[in-house]
């Protein structure tokens, strides 16, 4: 973990809950920043954007995400350890573009705890009037839209890192300058599920006086997903409450579902009857209520885990997976999940189990076959929970190693992590020939191919 200096103090852990973002400044010479930037521009010109292989092609780059004080506030917002993800980006923004739309980038329901996150470097000064990234405050707890706030430029110097919880909105800004806009965007991935804050905490880590949704989040970061729960649900008596769950207002949804979830356990079961619901509306917002209800739910859920409709089955173990480590009892359901005929049911099982990882050890079997599944997703999320699990998965050494040769370049990267994190000597030297077999030159080009 970086020194407790470069973490993030609880005024800025809060400013990251309510906004879904955090920015910082690297303190690399001028010199340093001009370079990559001059680099960027002769490799988009010549060969086009790298893409994925962003990194190899530019390896000073990783100088940034090394950096004190980018790691700090990654450690704080997604914990120790956190995984850079093999998915990378170089975003270019030429002169009189007119912009994107606002959107997210995650492909699946989204959760409101962080698990996932992006970092966008700027290797070059950028103003409003160069088509900075747009983000918009608050808008990563959105699904339908990117909410009430107004939209915000994220403009800075050369060597100005945003961390970006991953469901936020954002687009790239109108380019109304004559200046080229490059930002490089990398995405990373939370192994540890929190037990305790990881940022620079001062003695009073309460969250007193802010929202429901807020206290709730701050709560699971702190290690205790519930321990301010059950107190006060507002206005609104629970029949009223669960009705809103369905409401055109996002806004209205989530202070719903949130205040069902301070009721606790006498929420439950409505919540529950709401998991049945075909609109995804209710169902996605009955899950909030119930991941912030925590243990007190997990009996329910299991329950409805082995309900007869797909829908109702896919939200409960998703909601299992987002509670985590307080719904370990429930891993055996989960891994019963892993062989169900639906897709959408198997996908959310994979991805539960690696945030209970002590209690998956019994679903070893299990998720090695779920890494030869038909379905890339539910391979994808077999590999992550064992790279979530480290030496807990040890004996899925030669199963990882198999998939070391997946078709889908995901599966191969989440379990290459994986046996680095086991770290045995057998999965360190299968690591070490995988990348033997796979790494690139970084200046190997059509015009310089030896």
């Amino acid at each position: 973990m970086p020194h407790r200096a470069n973490l993030l103090n609880n005024a800025r852990m809060r400013e990251f809950i309510a906004n879904g973002y955090v920015t910082v400044t690297v303190d690399f010479p001028p010199e340093f920043h001009a370079s990559i930037y001059r680099q960027i521009e002769e490799m988009v010109e010549k060969e086009g954007n790298p893409g994925n292989n962003l990194l190899p092609r530019i390896p000073e780059i990783q100088d940034i995400f090394d950096h004190p004080t980018v790691q700090g506030a990654l450690t704080s917002v997604l914990g120790p350890d956190c995984f850079l993800h093999p998915h990378r980006y170089c975003h270019f923004n030429p002169p009189g573009s007119s912009g994107q739309h606002l959107h997210k980038d995650s492909w699946t329901k989204q959760h409101h705890r962080t698990r996932w996150g992006m970092a966008f470097y700027y290797p070059q000064d950028v103003t409003e009037e160069m088509g900075p990234t747009g983000v918009t405050p608050g808008s990563q707890y959105y699904n339908t839209g990117p909410g009430v706030n107004p939209e915000v430029p994220l403009c800075g110097e050369a060597g100005t890192v945003t961390i970006v919880h991953y469901d936020l909105w954002h687009r790239a800004m109108p380019n109304y300058s004559e200046k080229k806009r490059y930002m490089v965007k990398f995405l990373f991935t939370r192994l540890e599920e929190p037990t305790r804050p990881s940022w620079n905490a001062a003695k009073n880590t309460s969250s007193t006086g802010e929202s429901l949704m807020w206290r709730s989040i701050w709560d699971w970061y702190c290690g205790a997903p519930n321990h301010a729960s059950h107190e006060t649900a507002g206005d609104g008596t629970l029949a009223e409450l669960i009705q809103a769950l369905r409401s055109e207002s996002e806004t209205a949804c989530l202070q719903a579902g949130y205040a069902l979830g301070a009721i606790g356990p006498p929420a439950v079961s409505a919540l529950i009857e709401a998991l049945r619901d075909e609109p995804e509306t209710g169902r996605r917002n009955a899950g909030y209520a119930l991941s912030a209800i925590g243990p007190p739910a997990v009996s329910a859920l299991i329950d409805a885990a082995h309900d007869s409709r797909e829908w109702t089955r896919a939200s409960a173990v998703d909601t299992l997976g987002d509670i985590g480590r307080p719904a370990a009892e429930a891993a055996p359901v989960v891994m019963t999940a892993l062989r169900d005929e639906s897709d959408r049911v198997r996908r959310h099982a994979a991805e539960a189990l690696g945030t209970m990882p002590e209690a998956a050890q019994a679903a070893i079997p299990a998720l090695v076959e779920a890494l030869r599944d038909r379905d890339e997703w539910v391979r994808r999320n077999a590999a992550l929970t064992f790279a979530r699990m480290g030496k807990l998965a040890e004996s899925a050494t030669p199963a990882l190693i198999q998939a070391l040769r997946d078709d889908n370049r995901y599966v191969r990267a989440k379990a290459a992590k994986a046996l680095e994190r086991i770290g045995t000597r057998a999965a360190r030297t299968a690591v070490f020939r995988f990348f033997e077999t796979s790494r690139w030159c970084p200046i190997t080009t059509k015009e310089n191919p030896y």
